[in-house]
């Protein structure tokens, strides 16, 4: 077993993880605070899913194309682009303007996530050693798999948490580049 390269796809997928659970909050508790409708609110959400959808189905294409590390980095890239497209947005935007802008954003987060997600479940089947037989090697897939994606509930639900807190705290701007910074380092960190 690879460890270190565990590492990084595990630090890569539980750190994109928690941010994202992070951003629908923050996304969702500060334009409901800007007085959006509960229609415009759904619609910011919109082209995250159906990029996601799409880039799903696209997702094991891309990675025997350009290989799974390049899918998962190009994940956690596109994801800090985002964040910093929405740190971007102004409260004196037109409405109709700062929903098209805000779906544009969460659209890149949708693709960075089924990035992310392809890329790491996909690369724990290539760093899990064969084993003697095809039971063993079978056990130790899904041993490692389970650790993986097993935490992937609660850290999205720790997310929706540290979304609301970052934004009492820190604010809609601020909270946004300090997960943009957090991925970042976990970008740098899995490319040395």
């Amino acid at each position: 077993m690879d460890i270190r390269n565990y590492t990084i796809v595990t630090a890569s997928y539980w750190g994109f993880t928690l941010t994202d659970g992070a951003l629908r909050m923050l996304v969702l508790l500060h334009f409901h605070a800007l007085g959006y409708s509960p229609v415009q609110l759904a619609f910011l959400f919109l082209l995250y899913e159906f990029c996601g959808l799409v880039t799903n189905l696209l997702g094991g294409w891309i990675g025997s194309r350009v290989g799974l590390k390049v899918t998962l980095f190009a994940g956690l890239g596109t994801q800090i682009v985002a964040l910093v497209a929405l740190s971007l947005v102004q409260q004196h935007w037109v409405v109709l303007f700062s929903v098209g802008y805000v779906m544009a954003a969460q659209a890149l987060s949708g693709v960075a996530k089924d990035l992310t997600k392809m890329s790491a479940k996909s690369a724990v089947k290539l760093l899990v050693p064969e084993g003697d037989g095809e039971a063993t090697a079978g056990r130790a897939l899904f041993k490692w798999v389970a650790i993986l994606t097993g935490s992937k509930n609660v850290l999205k639900g720790v997310g929706f948490l540290a979304g609301g807190v970052l934004l009492g705290w820190l604010g809609f701007v601020m909270a946004l580049w300090v997960m943009a910074g957090g991925l970042l380092l976990l970008l740098v960190g899995g490319m040395v």
